[in-house]
């Protein structure tokens, strides 16, 4: 027998799912969203990477159609929990990822160029191993499907990580209480 729902409980799949370029900070902001709303959180590239090897071996070795095909999966496993998500740069641009966002809350977060020249680490990025402008290009060609999925936007260039994560989480309440969550 289940129990009493809690606070978002009402909600199937996702209690939020974060989107957005590489160094984002996707994966700080959403291990704190995930602490205030006393929930799981799962990285797809940590799952990925957990499973399957080095997402930079995988790149290397099989390609990215292939790492683009685990990482749809390991995004469809993820999407069924209830749980903070963060998904890696690139899958949205998968098109059944996108699909499967379509009924998620889906928080973007932007980063500026220079504040993500400062936290890339073109060895641990496969598609941005040419340093910030490959980052820039790919962030071009990415913003259209992330705007298009997103429910909410932030940004992290400046403002400080924890106040972010406070304002997500109040997001993501507020979205439960309003779909019938107590």
């Amino acid at each position: 027998m289940a129990e009493p729902a809690a606070e978002g409980d009402s909600l199937i799949g996702p209690l939020v799912v974060l989107i957005g370029p590489p160094a984002a900070g996707k994966t700080r902001v959403g291990k704190r969203v995930a602490r205030i709303l006393d929930a799981p959180f799962i990285d797809t590239d940590r799952a990925i990477a957990a499973q399957h090897g080095p997402i930079p071996t995988i790149f290397a070795e099989r390609g990215e159609a292939a790492f683009r095909e685990i990482e749809a999966g390991a995004v469809a496993q993820a999407l069924q929990r209830r749980a903070v998500v963060s998904l890696g740069g690139g899958a949205v641009m998968t098109p059944g990822v996108a699909v499967g966002l379509a009924s998620a809350p889906v928080v973007l977060l932007t980063v500026s160029a220079e504040a993500a020249a400062e936290r890339l680490d073109p060895e641990t990025r496969p598609l941005v191993r040419e340093g910030i402008g490959a980052w820039v290009d790919l962030v071009a060609t990415r913003m259209p499907t992330y705007a298009s999925l997103a429910a909410a936007t932030w940004d992290t260039s400046s403002r400080p990580i924890d106040l972010i994560a406070d304002e997500i989480a109040e997001w993501t309440r507020e979205r439960a209480a309003a779909a019938g969550g107590s």
